[in-house]
């Protein structure tokens, strides 16, 4: 059976209240053609996980601008103004993460670790409600881990099988939460055939992957 799937098929697979993982950083590896077509789809109330809220126009940022979430948990906002305005509204939850913290989180959940410990954010707000665990006499925050029902990812490279090679820096959070959500649809600017990709090249290996679609080339 096919891996291969068209835009809506895919699209279909991701409903109302869902936790979805995407990857990206500002837009760079997002999968911008199933974001679009999410917004076009009118889902709602999801849970996304992701770096960061991208641009109010871009990437993300079409579902902050969409209303399409109740909670964004993420490493940086700031360039999205609309995030501002919809938590002031209560129309939002955002839970800010330290950038380190969301990908080791992300990591521990899809290795099955039920949590990391760290330093960063100790007596600060992100600390809030968090158990303190000391270890050799030093303290760390508990992080618990980070899953998704969907994660939404890029490759540059992916062949029938879903083996995924990732050009230069879009490879980023893509690679991780590849490993952390229930369903795996990659967005591939390129689908080869099997063998193609060289097997040193394969960052995600297809075993992972449960659907492809074709992406746009930028």
């Amino acid at each position: 059976m096919s891996k291969i799937i068209d835009i809506a098929e895919a699209v279909g697979l991701v409903t109302d209240g869902m936790t979805v993982m995407v990857g990206g950083f500002m837009g760079c590896g997002t999968p911008h053609r199933l974001v679009s077509a999410l917004v076009e789809a009118g889902v709602k109330d999801l849970t996304l996980i992701s770096n960061d809220a991208s641009f109010s126009d871009d990437g993300v940022g079409k579902l902050v601008e969409n209303s399409c979430l109740r909670r964004l948990i993420a490493s940086h906002i700031g360039l999205n103004p609309n995030v501002a305005t919809l938590i002031k509204s209560g129309q939002i939850q955002v839970d800010l993460v330290p950038q380190g913290t969301l990908a080791e989180r992300i990591r521990a959940g899809g290795a099955g670790l039920g949590g990391v410990l760290t330093p960063t954010g100790l007596d600060t707000p992100v600390s809030e409600g968090k158990q303190v665990v000391v270890v050799a006499g030093k303290r760390y925050l508990l992080e618990e881990p980070l899953r998704a029902d969907v994660a939404l990812i890029n490759g540059h490279k992916v062949d029938s099988f879903g083996n995924t090679w990732y050009r230069g820096t879009t490879r980023n959070f893509n690679a991780v939460m590849a490993m952390a959500a229930s369903m795996v649809i990659v967005e591939a600017d390129i689908i080869v055939g099997q063998g193609e990709i060289p097997p040193e090249d394969i960052v995600t290996p297809g075993i992972l992957v449960q659907h492809i679609v074709k992406g746009d080339v930028l």
